[in-house]
């Protein structure tokens, strides 16, 4: 007999129903999750300051001799390094740290003069000049504050030295203005400083600049910031050419910094008893940095998204900054009016949207860099011949100039543009060969 047989199909196991609510709480914590992180992200890009060759690239490796004497001073501090074959201050050579935020670190500035292009220092001191490096117990500190620091380092230089051999004084970026301030204020006030050389290297005389999307960017950061301490700090305001102010929105000259200007006039604006020098690291061709007026010079896409920066053009209401940002949500436009082409003018350069991309990229932001290096102090500046507001005096060729048009007795303008405060052969062995006797 012949047997049927049925295949009997499995029961089908019941899949349990997608709970809605499981799955959109899910979604909620990865997207606040993610929220937090972009926060904090937009938060933390402000950790960072824009600073000259000498205090932002530590040389490594880094060996910096022991100083032979530290000093305590007002407000500051100083080392001192004997010059090869002496026992004490015997020819002193005296440099004032520059522009930054916080206390020098005079190692670093030592590594910074000697340890670059050309070692500065070791050749001053193998020229028997005793090197005595200044710095500020606050750098963003004022300007005329800062230069009894200085003004105390002179004093006590004078009182150490052994011999009759006048001091080179002067300093490295607003490291000049301070020394220039501190010897201008002694002789009105009759005290002999015993200075026969003020030098100034790369020093904004008639004022530095840094772009005012830049100044308004460091305020647009939702929390404080070392970036916005350093653009709203004392010396900012009287270093730079225009300042933004984060209270009102606008960009213009700072209220300390006509006071400074005033201060400094009422002591005779330059000291009169030294041979003045200065350099610049920018050329005296009126050959500029190759950044057109106008170009996108940095976008920014996933931190501060949509956030894009403009080189400076001439006009009225020009866009520099487009400033974007979700947490809180912001949107800002700065604009200036009656500027002239200052990013690629003649000057020092700084890696000022560089700085600023490096910081992005590490908060995990999307960058489109164009342009990191622009003009940071103009050559017209550092060699104090002429004005930044017009066009024309921006980009002079100074090598046309009669020289006894600048405020110095003697300058030296870079051959090629170099970084801000960059000690080259050139300028640096310029500078050796006019110490004093």
């Amino acid at each position: 007999m012949l047997m049927m047989s049925r295949i009997i199909a499995p029961t089908a196991v019941a899949q349990p129903v997608p709970d809605n609510g499981l799955l959109r709480r899910a979604r909620i914590r990865k997207e606040t999750a993610l929220s937090e992180q972009n926060e904090q992200a937009e938060r933390g890009v402000g950790e960072f300051t824009l600073a000259g060759a000498i205090t932002t690239t530590r040389p490594a490796p880094q060996t910096v001799p022991e100083p032979d004497e530290k000093w305590e001073l007002p407000g500051g501090y100083a080392h001192v390094y004997y010059g090869e074959g002496n026992r004490g201050i015997i020819r002193p050579v005296l440099m004032a740290d520059g522009f930054n935020l916080g206390r020098s670190d005079l190692d670093w500035l030592y590594a910074g003069l000697d340890q670059g292009q050309f070692p500065f220092l070791t050749e001053l001191r193998r020229r028997g000049r005793d090197v005595i490096l200044i710095g500020f117990e606050e750098r963003t500190a004022s300007i005329l504050d800062n230069a009894q620091t200085a003004t105390a380092a002179i004093m006590r230089a004078m009182a150490e030295r052994l011999g009759g051999t006048r001091l080179m004084a002067g300093g490295f970026s607003m490291g000049g203005l301070i020394t220039r301030y501190a010897l201008a204020r002694m002789e009105m006030q009759r005290i002999d400083h015993q200075t026969g050389v003020y030098f100034s290297y790369d020093t904004p005389h008639r004022g530095a600049y840094i772009p005012v999307g830049l100044q308004a960017f460091s305020h647009f950061i939702p929390v404080p910031n070392d970036f916005a301490r350093q653009m709203d700090s004392p010396a900012a305001r009287q270093m730079l050419w225009r300042h933004y102010d984060p209270k009102t929105g606008e960009s213009g000259i700072a209220p300390e910094r006509t006071e400074f200007l005033k201060q400094l006039d009422r002591v005779g604006e330059w000291p009169r008893i030294p041979r003045l020098l200065a350099v610049a690291n920018g050329r005296g061709d009126g050959t500029g940095v190759a950044v057109p007026p106008g170009e996108t010079v940095l976008k920014v896409d996933r931190v501060y998204p949509g956030t894009a920066f403009s080189a400076q053009a001439q006009g009225k209401d020009v866009t520099v900054a487009e400033l974007k940002r979700r947490f809180p949500a912001a949107e800002k436009t700065i604009t200036t009016s009656g500027f002239p082409e200052l990013d690629g003018a003649p000057g020092g350069t700084l890696r000022s949207y560089g700085i600023l991309a490096d910081a992005l990229k590490k908060a995990g932001a999307q960058v489109d860099l164009r342009h990191e290096e622009i003009c940071f102090v103009p050559s017209v500046s550092a060699v104090s011949i002429r004005d930044l507001d017009q066009q024309k005096d921006l980009y002079v060729n100074i090598d046309s100039l009669a020289p006894d048009e600048s405020h110095v007795d003697d300058f030296l303008c870079s051959s090629e543009t170099t970084p801000h405060t960059a000690v080259t052969e050139e300028l640096g062995t310029w500078l050796l060969d006019r110490l004093p006797d």
